[in-house]
């Protein structure tokens, strides 16, 4: 070890730590851009594009199913590679990925080119986790994990209703160039602020099966692909049911995404504050809890203002249930957690594609059937919704009884090769 470095095997100091967070927050705000850049254009990226919206939406499900298989095989195959240079090739991918997408001349063309660079959103956002938990101090972890993904909410507040209004104004392309030109800043942060030396270790053979073999730890995954598609069956189409049912203009839509992510940061900022001392696992009911209730009203929401208030809770937890879930997960099996984070990205873009395409196939059986387009979409939510509860109370109950995946005392709770 240098004697520059920390017991960590890292530059030891407060400055290099903080700059490296940040940095990483912002890699996972230009990561939450181009996750959400098709929902927030989907209004005339359809439209341009000459596709009905349950076929846009399959841009969604496509590069969700990308990067649910992406994140454990991609985490296994680079696991060994300095974080550093692993998140800045990811960032810059993403960059010429969202830049070639804006230019594709249509349909056929952008699907591939979609899921091909959402496989640097499968690599960031787990191997981001797993490394500022390494990094971290045991009694700091939950809070630095979750401090990162204040990105994805930061991306709620701006990306979602900044993309919106770009492809109502100029274009669903100019909204992806945008995703490409945050990229390769945060590319350029991340090579700056990130140490070299961050290289937690490998996972092996015995460590992975570890993980996929133990019933506590599957089922908190679980709970994120299940919360994640009841959120995602109305999620994925927010902007056309803002335009053909509530009949809002663009400045509305993009008003309510913006109100959406905004209490959606709120949620994440308290979540990263608290969680630690309230229990993720508490933390993950309480946002369930909150998304359901969203729902449940989801019916009641007859003007944009009575549906910005009805998704209040909904925008608390949302963004809040995942980032407890990594934290839940980092804190229950420090050791593992490299594969963890891997798996529940996965689990988080899983999710995500059952429930843009539960939802898709269900507007189009709807239409065939001269039914209301979006009709009983929000049952659907509700269902993937309670089930995700009832397994993660499930889940905790059984972490309790498990004292095997406790760090030893002194370890910091670093993973072992």
């Amino acid at each position: 070890m240098s004697p520059t470095e920390g017991s960590a095997g890292v530059p030891a100091g407060r400055g290099a730590a903080s700059a490296s967070s940040w940095s990483l927050l912002f890699g996972n705000f230009a990561i939450g851009c181009g996750v959400m850049v098709v929902a927030g254009s989907l209004n005339d990226l359809t439209r341009a594009l000459d596709v009905s919206v349950a076929v846009g939406g399959q841009l969604i499900t496509a590069a969700a199913i990308v990067m649910s298989l992406g994140a454990p095989l991609l985490a296994a195959w680079l696991g060994g590679m300095d974080r550093r240079r692993l998140l800045t090739l990811a960032l810059i991918w993403y960059a010429v990925g969202h830049a070639v997408s804006a230019v594709a001349p249509d349909y056929a063309a952008l699907l591939p080119l979609r899921a091909a660079c959402m496989l640097a959103a499968a690599v960031f956002t787990p191997q981001a986790a797993a490394a500022v938990g390494w990094l971290a101090p045991p009694e700091q972890r939950g809070r630095a994990i979750t401090f990162i993904f204040l990105g994805w909410s930061v991306a709620s507040v701006f990306g979602m209703p900044l993309h919106s209004y770009i492809g109502e104004a100029f274009g669903w392309r100019w909204a992806f160039a945008l995703v490409a030109a945050l990229s390769a800043g945060a590319a350029v942060g991340v090579w700056r602020a990130l140490p070299d030396g961050v290289r937690p270790p490998a996972m092996n053979f015995r460590a992975w099966r570890e993980a996929l073999t133990h019933p506590g730890l599957m089922a908190v995954v679980g709970v994120t692909a299940l919360g994640g598609a009841g959120q995602f069956t109305l999620f994925a189409y927010f902007a056309p049911y803002y335009r053909q049912v509530l009949h809002a203009e663009p400045a509305t839509i993009s008003a309510l995404f913006m109100w959406f992510g905004a209490f959606g940061l709120l949620g994440n900022v308290l979540l990263s504050h608290h969680v630690d001392r309230l229990g993720a696992g508490r933390a993950v009911a309480l946002a369930l809890a909150a998304i359901t209730v969203s729902v449940l009203l989801w019916p009641l929401g007859s003007s944009p203002v009575l549906l910005g208030l009805i998704l209040l809770p909904w925008a608390l937890g949302g963004f809040a249930s995942n980032s407890a879930q990594q934290a839940r997960l980092g804190g229950a099996a420090p050791a593992l957690a490299p594969a963890l984070m891997a798996l529940n990205t996965s689990a988080i873009y899983l999710g995500q594609a059952l429930g843009a395409a539960g939802g898709g196939a269900m507007m189009a059986a709807n239409e065939a059937a001269g039914r209301a387009t979006f009709a009983w979409l929000h049952g659907v939510s509700l269902a993937w919704l309670v089930a995700a509860w009832l397994l993660s109370q499930w889940a905790n109950r059984a972490l309790q009884r498990d004292a095997s995946l406790r760090p030893a005392s002194g370890s910091g709770g670093r993973p072992h090769a």
